[in-house]
């Protein structure tokens, strides 16, 4: 009697390792990082692959790991109320199943998923050789499971294929990103950079160019001396030229090739042609992505891009330093006349222009306005208020406190715009108040 309650114990015992090896598993193969495998079995580790492997069937792996621990579970609460039952009587089963509970919970689960969560990398390895003989032996049964559970769903609308990826690679790189810097692990500059790097797939052009209200153009029916005085006076090198009216953009006028005709003239502009010193203009369509337009860019070593809709009608022009300023902010020089599109305030709120982009001031003012429905702030307010306001009207949306501060004729020019924590005191919404100044 006393050899048989040896044996069992040992069994149970044996039972709750196994069981902590395949949850101390799953944990560590599911918080391995990818990049480090990847990057070990380029530099030749046997076991990095073998961990890659089995990530790459990860349903299998998964599978197999649930069916061994859920097996090993119910063979040793088996023997534990087949021993309590022996001993204590029918009582027992209420005994077994208390025991049972506190062993599996302490020591099959928390114990080793602690474990494997601080040591993800170095228990993947280590484990690898052992789940790759266990996924292929448990492979038919984890097979036919697979096809239950996938038909199963399909009888309540979900339908799961071979090739469903819950998050795609950019997804995942993201939130790495967030969660170093939630951590302190990435500064606010870097992850904004690397941000701006994945953004460039979601963003079109008609996202960050420079509308045509506020394009520098140039009449190219001026005489030279004045068009040459505009150029002057601009901060841009290139220049839009335009005949009849400012949208009919008829050429690019670069401000070195101008000064150097200009030079070759012994600076008699009467004898300047500037029609035959522009380039054609590149025209592109509002919805090309910026990866797509930052690769025709250095495909065609332009910097230059009118921006048109699809009625061909201009709506404003592009630049690639506006495309790398999204990836590393701002790009600010001498000649550069200091931002006051966007002015944070000592109290936490912000002044901002009606045209500046959402994503700036999210950018800027580390905010998460949405900004699916509209690209500038005054395109936000107008949306969610479904009208165009007065200077002194105020709005709560999505927590945040707008007030607009000024208006041109149907446009919001300017803005202020209080984040949720300094409008706690006035946390009812209000649709609108009345205007307390006049348009100007």
């Amino acid at each position: 009697m006393t050899l048989a309650l040896g044996l069992t114990l040992g069994a149970i015992v044996g039972l709750l390792i196994v069981s902590a090896f395949f949850s101390g598993s799953e944990t560590a193969l599911t918080a391995a990082s990818r990049a480090r495998m990847h990057a070990l079995e380029e530099d030749g580790s046997a076991r990095a692959g073998l961990v890659n492997r089995l990530l790459d069937s990860r349903e299998r792996l998964i599978g197999a790991l649930l069916l061994g621990n859920n097996l090993v579970n119910i063979a040793a609460s088996a023997l534990t109320t087949s021993l309590f039952l022996s001993v204590f009587g029918e009582a027992g089963v209420a005994y077994a199943t208390l025991v049972m509970t506190a062993l599996v919970v302490v020591f099959a689960e928390v114990l080793p998923k602690t474990y494997a969560i601080l040591n993800a990398d170095k228990m993947a390895l280590a484990v690898a050789p052992a789940l790759k003989v266990l996924v292929a032996l448990l492979a038919p049964v984890t097979a036919a499971l697979q096809f239950l559970v996938r038909h199963t769903l399909r009888l309540f609308g979900t339908d799961i294929d071979d090739e469903t990826d819950v998050l795609s690679a950019h997804e995942e790189i993201r939130g790495a990103i967030e969660l170093h810097h939630k951590e302190g692990g990435v500064v606010k500059g870097d992850r904004d950079m690397l941000g701006g790097v994945l953004d460039l797939r979601d963003l079109d052009v008609s996202d960050i160019m420079v509308h045509r209200t506020k394009m520098e153009a140039i009449d190219a029916d001026l005489p030279p001396e004045e068009i040459i005085d505009q150029a002057l006076q601009s901060s841009h090198t290139r220049l839009p030229l335009w005949k009849g009216e400012r949208e009919e953009i008829v050429g690019i006028l670069h401000a070195r090739v101008l000064f150097k005709a200009l030079r070759d003239v012994d600076g008699d502009s009467s004898k300047i042609d500037v029609m035959a010193l522009a380039t054609p203009p590149w025209f592109v369509p509002d919805t090309t992505t910026l990866k797509a337009q930052l690769a025709a860019f250095l495909k065609r070593k332009a910097h230059f891009a009118i921006v048109v809709d699809e009625y061909g009608e201009v709506m404003g022009l592009l630049t690639l330093e506006d495309i790398i300023e999204e990836i590393v902010g701002d790009i600010t020089d001498e000649t550069d006349v200091a931002a006051t599109d966007a002015q944070p305030q000592a109290d936490g709120s912000l002044i901002v222009e009606g045209l500046v982009p959402i994503r700036d001031v999210n950018r800027l003012m580390d905010w998460d306005l949405p900004d699916e429905e509209a690209t500038t702030v005054a395109g936000l307010v107008i949306h969610e208020a479904q009208a165009i306001p007065n200077p002194g009207q105020t709005f709560n949306f999505h927590g945040f406190r707008f007030e607009v501060l000024r208006r041109h004729r149907n446009r919001i020019t300017r803005l202020r715009v209080v984040p949720p924590d300094e409008d706690a005191d006035e946390a009812e919404a209000k649709d609108a108040k009345p205007p307390a100044n006049s348009a100007s």
